[in-house]
């Protein structure tokens, strides 16, 4: 079963959201509904990122690095790049 690690790009607040799922259509459906308490104060919300990985373990363990602080240039590049495709 394929995990997915995925990053959200809050348009309230401005700020990045990671996690990692087994289904992400689900999750991001939980996440929109704000299911999850995290995210519930921060929509609307937009999926700005994805990974796929074949196992668990190799995907929590992206997951731990993109929530470090050594992911956090590469999230700012994710971040930057999405909102400059996204300018009006």
């Amino acid at each position: 079963m394929p995990y997915v690690v995925y990053i959200l790009y809050s348009e309230k607040d401005l700020k990045l959201y990671v996690g990692c799922t087994s289904d992400i259509e689900k999750r991001l459906g939980r996440h929109q509904r704000g299911e999850i308490p995290a995210t519930k104060h921060r929509l609307s919300l937009v999926c700005i990122h994805q990974e796929v990985f074949e196992n668990k373990a190799d995907a929590f363990n992206r997951e731990r690095f993109l929530k470090s602080l050594w992911g956090s240039r590469f999230k700012r590049k994710i971040k930057d790049d999405f909102l400059k495709q996204h300018k009006a």
